[in-house]
This record gives structure tokens, C-alpha cells and sequence, in this order.
């Protein structure tokens, strides 16, 4: 059985990871983060991050998955539209590619799933795979049922 990875995130300790300052719009928001998980196939990875206040663009080269541990902040695409708040308990996905402007108002904390994006083409792979294992377990089903 494969091991388990259990923290509390409000205490994982993180280390430094500024923000590249060219996405830095407004304050003097300074990051941290740790890994606490990776998948196997280094596709994915778990991660513990912090922020002080500011106001920045964040780049998601990947798709990410946040759950808000403490703090808040409001989220908006690059054009200031569609802002959200978002706070303890609150989950929002990011697609990769995206561009989103992070407004956080106070001391942020959250857990982020982050995914790698496939290229297209192992992508169309994956999911037509998924429909062939799909058919064949319909198969074997359709087979028992017979016997």
C-alpha cells in the first residue's frame, strides 16, 4: 500500500519563494512554500503556500487546484473582470495558461495540487486509452453476465 502524507498545513514550515517582481502590481508581497507530496510520475505535486499582502499576476504554467487555509484574497482574470473572493475553506481550480490578478488583504495561506499539463497529443491519448479500458471492462462484464 502506497504511504499516506497527512499535515496540518498552518504548521508546515516554508521556505522563501518571491514572486518574480515584473508580476508584482502593488505592496511588497513576499511568498513562501514547501512541497509536501509528488505523484509518482512527477506530473503532480502538493504543495503548502503563503503570501503577505500585495497585489501581483500569477502565470499558472500548469493546472492548479487551491484550497484557502487562512487569509483572503480576491481573484480576477488579467482585465480586472470576474473577481472572486476567496477565503478559509473556499477551493478554486486555475487552468493552465491562465493569468489571474491576486489581490490578498490578509496574510494568506493555502494548499495547492498542481498538475503539469500534458501536450495535446498525450492528452488525446490518455482519454482515448480511457475509452478503450472503458469498452473493454463492458466487454468482460457483458462475457460474465453470459456464462
Amino acid at each position: 500500500m502506497p504511504n499516506v502524507v497527512a499535515v496540518d498545513p498552518r504548521l508546515v514550515v516554508l521556505s522563501p519563494a518571491p514572486i518574480p517582481p515584473d508580476w508584482i502590481i502593488d505592496g511588497d508581497p513576499r511568498a513562501a512554500s514547501a512541497e509536501i507530496a509528488r505523484s509518482a510520475d512527477g506530473a503532480c505535486a502538493t504543495c503548502v503556500w503563503a503570501t503577505t499582502p500585495g497585489v501581483f499576476r500569477w502565470h499558472f504554467k500548469g493546472d492548479e487546484i487551491v484550497t484557502i487555509v487562512e487569509g483572503e484574497v480576491y481573484v480576477c482574470d488579467e482585465n480586472g473582470a470576474h473577481e472572486r473572493r476567496l477565503g478559509p475553506g473556499d477551493t478554486a481550480v486555475f487552468p493552465a495558461g491562465s493569468t489571474q490578478i491576486w489581490r490578498v488583504t490578509r496574510p494568506l495561506r493555502k494548499v495547492a495540487v498542481c498538475r503539469n499539463a500534458l501536450p495535446p497529443a498525450a492528452g488525446a491519448a490518455l482519454r482515448a486509452l480511457g475509452r478503450l479500458t472503458a469498452l473493454m471492462r463492458g466487454a468482460r462484464a457483458d462475457v460474465a453476465r453470459a456464462a
